[in-house]
Order: C-alpha cells, then structure tokens, then sequence
C-alpha cells in the first residue's frame, strides 16, 4: 500500500507544490489546510482547495483556533506583556503543526506529515537530521529547532532542494492558480491586522519614557511591550539627531532606552538562555564539544541573520559569542548549526554583557 502523507496546505505555492511534488512521488496524499483564527484570508482555503481538485487529493479543513489561542496567541500576548519578544512561528511548529496537529492526522492512518517549509530532511547513519535548505534565502531551518526529535522520522520537507524561482516554475508549468501569489507576510493568525493593533485589544495604554544612553528625556513611548529590541522604527522621536533603535526595555520602570548606531550597549557578546531543545544524537553532540562543558556551534538570533560562531554551554545555558551581536532581543530563539546541520535551539532569557 502507499504510505499516507497528510500535507499542510495554507493555500501559498509552496505548499501547494510540496503536494504536487509527493503525488509525483506515488504518496498517498491527503491537503489539510488549518483554520487558526477569524482573521484568516477565505481566500486562502479557497486556493488550497482548488489546487487540491487540480491534483485529484482529498481536502479537508481543519479548524483548530480554539487550540491556537490556548497555545499560542495567549502565550504571545503573554510574553509580550513580561517584556519579551516571542516568536510565535518557533511554537506554532513545535505545538501546532508538529504538535496537535500531527497527533491528530495520526489517529487517521497518517505516517507522514508534511509542509512547504524550505528546509532539507536527510538520513546519516540510520539518524535523521535537519539541514539548511537549497535556496539559503528562503531556509527555515531557523523555526524548526524546538520540534520533537523523535519526530523527525515522521516529517517531510518535500522543497528542500528547489528555490523559489524553481518553486513557482513548477506551479506554472503545471496550471496552479497560486503560481505567482504574494508570499504572507507578518504573523499568520493576525491576517491584514498589525500586531500593535492586536496587542492594544490586551495590553492598555502605558505612556512611560524615551531615554538616551546619557539620560536625556527624548521623548514618550505607549508603553514598552509594543517594542522589541533593535527596532528603529515607530519610536515617534523629533531630535532631528538619529536614527536610534531600542536597546533596553525596562519593564519594571515603563521605560525605553534607545541608541545610536554603533552605540556599545546595542550589542551583546554573552547570553543566558532557557528551554534548550537539542535535534542531533549524542553521538554527534559529543563530537561538537571543545572541553565538559561547551560545544561549539553557528549561531543566529534572528531569522536570516548571518551564521556567527559561538560555545553553549549546556551546564550553565549560555551562549557565547566569538563577536559582538547587535540588537538581541530576550524572548527570540537563538539556533544552533553545525555547518549546514541543525544543531538545535533555545529561548533567550536575557543579555548578560
């Protein structure tokens, strides 16, 4: 019999050629697509569902926003009002997608799952890990890193090897209505909404201060959780003197202090982390390690950041840079990377230098 793939499709091209790609393949394909708010684009079910009559699949919608506003949209606004800076994609993989979801296909037969990310799955070994994608400016390698490992053996990751540009040529070439739609943008349950919009429903008007590294009143902010650290713009100041971009949120005190470029404490060469997931066997762990304590890895605390070295140190979860990183924000995840391997990855906590 064939093995039974149920494909996440979210009505974008990458999914959509991720089933096209499998049905080629000779898998037994099944379209999911997910229903994560009121917010969502119709539009979307609609394009996956047409691409899913195209390829001859069965398709099913799955409604699951009573799930994702318990798992992570209350965890976001959570976050936020604590002064971090989450990011929602990292728990929508590991509680969603290959969390709640996944169990739930599983009970219908499925072995495998599979989504449109750009990401590469292979086997060393008999062990299987993930690596960066073809196209290194589309990987997203970067929100994977906190999935379960033991369900790597069950995840299919058919684009891999494609581009892009490969991508929609293949969607072209074979009819699909999406072959040139805008990839989404933003945050994913949210739609059209902006995310300070959302927040203002939770999270009152708190009016504080706008600080420089010299003290100076600069001017006043509506509170701190609507900023994340390195963030340049919306800061509403009229010095005529910038441009500056948040280096401290203080949320005890409702302040903001923000810098000039190349200011010090924009940047950070040490940091405390927490909730370290590692993807790779303890074999290939071992290997990576430089004395009992610290493995040394490539590091990045933001989504296409370029690839800087560092040592974790597992005991005392830190990561130390070999170079200063500017604009860190607590509450993103710094990943791991050995070469091109995904490694793992952790929240981080705070800055220490």
């Amino acid at each position: 019999m064939k093995e039974k793939v149920f494909v996440l499709m979210s009505g974008g091209v990458d999914s959509s050629v991720a089933a096209l790609l499998l049905k080629r393949a000779d898998f037994n394909i099944v379209g999911i697509h997910l229903k994560v708010s009121n917010f969502c684009n119709p539009q979307d079910e609609e394009d996956a569902r047409i691409v899913a009559e195209i390829l001859n699949i069965p398709f099913y919608v799955l409604d699951i926003s009573k799930e994702y506003q318990r798992l992570i949209a209350l965890d976001m606004i959570k976050s936020y009002a604590l002064g971090y800076t989450p990011n929602p994609d990292v728990l929508c993989n590991k509680l969603i997608k290959f969390g709640y979801v996944y169990e739930f296909v599983k009970k219908l037969g499925a072995k495998y799952i599979a989504t449109g990310h750009y990401a590469k799955k292979i086997e060393i070994n008999g062990k299987n890990y993930i690596k960066i994608a073809k196209d290194q400016n589309k990987d997203q390698t970067y929100f994977l890193w906190a999935i379960k490992k033991k369900l790597l053996k069950n995840i299919i990751f058919p684009l891999g090897d494609y581009t892009k540009e490969e991508v929609r040529k293949i969607a072209s070439e074979n009819n699909l209505p999406n072959a040139n739609k805008k990839d989404s943008q933003g945050i994913c349950f949210l739609g059209k909404i902006k995310l300070k919009d959302f927040l203002m429903e939770f999270l009152p008007e708190r009016r504080g201060l706008i600080l420089n590294t010299k003290n100076e009143i600069l001017g006043y902010h509506p509170g701190y959780y609507f900023f994340t650290e390195g963030q340049r713009h919306g800061l509403n100041i009229k010095k005529g003197d910038g441009p500056y971009y948040v280096a401290i949120k203080d949320p005890k005190e409702n302040i903001l202090i923000v810098a000039k470029e190349g200011e010090e404490i924009l940047y950070s060469q040490k940091i405390k982390v927490k909730k370290i997931n590692i993807l790779v066997d303890k074999e290939y762990l071992e290997n990576l390690k430089i004395d009992d304590e610290r493995i040394k890895v490539l590091a990045r605390c933001r989504y296409r950041q370029p690839l800087t070295p560092a040592f974790l140190n597992l005991k005392n979860k830190t990561v130390e840079f070999e170079q200063k990183i500017k604009a860190i924000a607590p509450g993103q995840s710094v990943v791991f990377y050995d070469k091109d391997i995904l490694v793992g990855g952790a929240i981080i906590e705070k800055r220490l230098d």
